[in-house]
């Protein structure tokens, strides 16, 4: 190591250059040309790129994307979060639509999943994408927790773990490496790691159960697992799990048996940015026991930073040379698997009405108690749809209820509101007033979550109590109708029922 110190600052054996680069995933900017830099890191050995919907004009730019990166560096690993339901970035690509894992549970049928999984994947393979950062592994039993909700397949480590598997299973046979996440579970916390730390106070016991789904995708043959930003301080009082030796070492590796590749949730991610820095959180990952780490912003000096943080780490010998090489193997058995792409046009179809009728089964679920609740549906409605403003980091494809009613009933009316009521009192009087002599549907998203959805529907009862109430996030007690998410086909289905035209 000595005489690794006394070299300039980034040079490296090219085996142990490219073998650093390897553990890098960049997002980058544009949907078409491959920006100098990011060229640059692609030569010199980058393991992967993930691409977002700043990167997606349409199918066929997408596959000349991919097929220009790839011809840069065949086993370049190309990839994107693709959980289906609300969440993805391939709407302008012409994504399958399919519900949130959710509903997925809820209906609990593993080959529904499965047709649902294997449409998703064989729409990447078809783009030239082989790696989606999907599905995810979290339990949603805190009601409190702002992040997972819908995106889990529910609260029970059994479902979790039957649908994981069929998940998995499904996107395997199309050549997609998917990738369980956040481990070892982001479920039983109530802050979101994408603006602050989050901290899951449970005891180790407790903890337990939310491993268990993890256990179950490792046993699959899941290829990848993402960490999460949480600090859990049962495990590790210290640092979080990205960060973590005993969890990423003691627990993933030797308890669950894990061999494959371990990648970082997005290191930009507040919980990393803000208390250690992008850099530094690169170089301590890596240490801690992760493959890749993943820096999706599309500044690519960022990119650049961590990769120079690992060097002086190599440097300094605060980052052992055999970690890296170890990290960089697991990246290039993966690369050997799935980095090459099917030719176009070779990609069998997959079931394009897999989603719906998923969508329709988690509806339909709730339709025998709406029923006895007096619900029947009705023409003409007006539609009052109440959701909180898209996610920042995650995909929104403008989907809302009022839009799924009116392309099935002309006559429906309404408005769809995604923040708070400049004058909460003016709205209500205005919407009870052109809500008067027509049914009237109240929908809410996790109203639990947001005071200002309760109000406002609480208003609205208090003036109509014939008031139609469905809930497009996780059930509330409020609803008679729930779609388990907020997905486009989530929204449809729901108005079919509401309707009344559901097949």
């Amino acid at each position: 190591m000595k005489s690794m110190q006394q070299q300039p600052r980034h040079h490296l054996p090219v085996d142990l250059d490219e073998a650093v680069h390897r553990c890098l995933v960049a997002g980058f900017d544009g949907t078409a040309g491959v920006p100098h830099t990011l060229r640059r890191l692609i030569e010199r050995g980058l393991g992967g790129v993930i691409l977002f919907t700043r990167n997606v004009r349409d199918a066929d730019q997408v596959r000349r994307l991919t097929d220009e990166l790839r011809a840069l560096r065949p086993d370049l690993l190309v990839a994107i979060d693709n959980e289906g339901g609300g969440i993805g970035h391939l709407v302008a690509a012409g994504a399958p639509e399919v519900p949130g894992s959710y509903a997925l549970g809820v209906v609990d049928d593993p080959d529904l999943t499965a047709r649902c999984a294997d449409a998703l994947a064989g729409h990447l393979a078809s783009l030239g994408i082989t790696v989606s950062y999907a599905p995810v592994a979290d339990l949603q039993h805190h009601p409190d927790n702002p992040i997972v909700r819908t995106r889990s397949f529910g609260a029970d480590p059994g479902l979790a773990a039957r649908h994981l598997t069929a998940w998995i299973t499904a996107t395997e046979a199309r050549g997609v490496a998917s990738c369980a996440k956040h481990f070892p579970g982001h479920g039983g916390t109530v802050t979101d790691s994408h603006h602050e730390m989050a901290v899951d106070p449970r005891s180790y016991d407790e903890i337990r159960a939310d491993v268990e789904p993890f256990r179950a995708a490792v046993a699959a043959g899941v290829p990848m697992l993402m960490s999460a930003h949480v600090v859990y301080p049962a495990l590790d009082p210290e640092r979080p799990a990205t960060l973590s030796r005993r969890i990423l070492g003691d627990l993933l590796r030797h308890d669950l048996g894990f061999d494959g590749v371990l990648v970082s949730d997005a290191l930009e991610m507040k919980a990393i940015a803000d208390r250690y820095g992008e850099a530094a959180g690169a170089r301590l990952a890596l240490a801690a026991g992760a493959d890749q780490v993943i820096v999706a912003v599309p500044d690519l000096t960022t990119t650049l930073a961590c990769r120079d943080a690992v060097i002086d780490a190599l440097h300094d010998g605060t980052l052992a040379e055999e970690r890296v090489r170890e990290a960089a193997g697991r990246v290039r058995k993966l690369a050997e698997r799935y980095a090459v792409a099917p030719e176009r046009g070779a990609v069998a179809p997959w079931d394009t009405g897999a989603g719906l009728d998923a969508a329709r089964r988690a509806v339909r679920g709730t339709l025998e108690g709406a029923r006895a609740g007096g619900f029947a549906p009705a023409s003409g409605a007006y539609v009052v749809d109440l959701f909180p403003p898209p996610h920042p980091a995650l995909n929104w494809g403008g989907e809302d209820l009022l839009s799924e009613v009116r392309a099935l009933d002309p006559t429906a009316a309404g408005l769809a509101l995604s923040e708070v009521p400049v004058d909460q009192r003016a709205m209500v009087e205005g919407i009870l007033g052109w809500a008067a002599g027509v049914p009237l549907v109240v929908a809410t998203s996790d109203a639990g979550l947001y005071p200002w959805q309760r109000e406002l529907r609480e208003a609205l009862l208090a003036g109509r109590e014939d008031a139609v109430v469905v809930e497009t996030g996780l059930p509330d007690h409020a609803a008679v109708l729930c779609s388990y998410g907020r997905g486009r086909v989530n929204l449809r289905a729901l108005a079919e029922v509401l309707v009344g035209s559901g097949v």
